[in-house]
């Protein structure tokens, strides 16, 4: 159990008490948690980089954390009508089925290299800082009015480009057309 992994799972642990604080109306609190979750993050990557305490263990529970902290806000925000249903699906579904296509390849004996496409990085990466705006705008009752429009779109757009590159390197892959980059980021 290496410095970073303990980070990690203490990143699990702020998960009910993000999705708490918001289901509670404590905004300011489901900031703090998911802000703190985030730098968490960006700390045990230093960690495991700087003092080489990488891990295989962590290389699968890191993404894992970070994917359970964001499908689980983004799912209350659109329970709340903060975010639209067809986001939240969009995002919740790309991320159900590059869980699937991983799992079939290993049962199908066809496992898939564990790497993250650029696309999904961007995507990941405007997904943070669209739960950051809505959470920030519903802590410190602000309206960022229609550039968050344009930050949900985007996203949406991301999520679509995403799904759509996963599953064509899946398919290369499932066909022998090289090395697939399929992965959960």
């Amino acid at each position: 159990m290496t410095i970073p992994n303990l980070i990690t799972i203490l990143r699990f642990l702020l998960v009910p008490g993000v999705v708490y604080a918001m289901l509670s109306g404590r905004m300011d609190w489901a900031f703090a948690g998911f802000v703190i979750a985030g730098v968490s993050d960006a700390v045990d990557g230093f960690i495991a980089r700087q003092f080489n305490q990488r891990s295989e263990f962590g290389a699968y529970l890191d993404p894992v954390a970070d994917k359970l902290l964001l499908v689980s806000v983004f799912v209350v925000l659109g329970m709340m009508g903060e975010l639209p249903l067809w986001l939240v699906i969009a995002a919740v579904t790309r991320d159900a089925l590059i869980v699937t296509a991983v799992i079939l390849s290993s049962v199908m004996a066809r496992p898939v290299e564990m790497k993250p496409l650029l696309v999904s990085k961007a995507n990941t990466a405007l997904q943070i800082v669209l739960v950051i705006v809505v959470l920030a705008e519903l802590a410190f009752r602000t309206d960022f009015g229609w550039p968050l429009d344009g930050l949900v779109y985007l996203c949406g757009l991301l999520t679509v480009a995403s799904a759509a590159a996963y599953l064509v390197a899946w398919l290369r892959h499932m066909n022998g057309y090289g090395e697939s980059t399929t992965t959960q980021r």
